[in-house]
């Protein structure tokens, strides 16, 4: 039975090319599962109360991944070689939004996943945080496959 709402906080993050290493998998928040179909405008004559809007095409956003920075990752040797070397090696992912028994209610099938962006939060001596990483990627589209 699905529950309903489901709950945002308990989801799992799988690249397809890397093993399932259990440390490499674990984000705190996932962001970016946004796709819009492009509109485009056209006048008809002697019509101009309102335009024509026809569908182009579909574009989906960047999605970030977000968490405690880990050492010795192999996301992140993955997105230096693309930075280092400029070698993009285009990686699957699913995105799989879990029960309480840890079973797929939804997942996201994202498509030849390329590295864009890696940031590290801040360093600041007067707070108790850990260093955050982000990681962006650019991908071609997504399928909801459950």
């Amino acid at each position: 039975m699905a529950e309903y709402p489901p709950v945002g906080f308990h989801f799992l993050v799988s690249f397809l090319i890397i093993p399932e290493l259990p440390n490499d998998m674990r984000f705190q928040e996932v962001s970016g599962l946004d796709a819009e179909i492009e509109m485009e405008s056209f006048a008809e004559g002697g019509q101009n109360r309102f335009t024509w809007q026809v569908p182009k095409k579909a574009r989906y956003s960047d999605i970030t991944l977000k968490r405690g920075m880990y050492i010795d990752s192999i996301i992140i040797k993955w997105f230096r070689n693309a930075l280092e070397n400029f070698v993009f090696e285009p990686a699957n992912l699913t995105i799989s939004l879990l029960n309480e028994r840890h079973e797929p209610m939804q997942v996201w099938f994202v498509v030849n996943a390329i590295p864009k962006k890696w940031s590290i939060s801040g360093f600041n001596a007067q707070e108790n945080s850990i260093v955050i990483e982000s990681v962006t990627l650019s991908y071609q589209y997504f399928n909801i496959i459950r």
